[in-house]
């Protein structure tokens, strides 16, 4: 049985509930990713996903005077999250049946340890199909060569 935490990223670029908005979109940017998760002394307290940031920016364009928009005020606070031995076909289902684009994993005491988004699904059903035809392949080679 394949678990979350053998296909999540643990390398997780995050960001504090105190940064700015363009900071996050600026690392989006960087990092070629569309969710960020959003710490308090290292425990997870929200996601902010590249949608939320473009509704932000546009809503809350730069100006002298206005207070700076910050990952605390746009964050999504009530998240599902998931731990890393929990079955990659249930991470799937809650994937579907909520339309998430990502799952924060976390350890026992709230601290994130990574993330499993829909392109890391993605990836294993590219993998799986390779797979299943390189299998379909070969017996239909195995099958031509033997003697009639």
């Amino acid at each position: 049985m394949l678990t979350v935490g053998e296909l999540m990223t643990r390398d997780v670029t995050t960001l504090q509930e105190t940064d700015g908005v363009l900071q996050g979109d600026d690392l989006l940017k960087l990092q070629h990713i569309r969710h960020l998760p959003v710490l308090r002394g290292g425990k997870l307290v929200g996601l902010v996903s590249h949608r939320d940031l473009i509704r932000a920016l546009a809503r809350h364009p730069a100006s002298s005077g206005a207070p700076p928009v910050t990952m605390g005020d746009i964050m999504t606070r009530e998240l599902e999250t998931v731990t890393p031995d929990l079955p990659v076909r249930e991470a799937i289902h809650l994937l579907l049946e909520h339309r998430f684009g990502c799952l924060p994993v976390v350890d026992g005491k709230g601290a994130l340890v990574g993330i499993v988004t829909e392109a890391d699904f993605m990836r294993l059903a590219s993998r799986l199909l390779d797979a299943a035809e390189s299998r379909v392949g070969d017996a239909l080679k195995d099958a031509a060569s033997a003697p009639p």
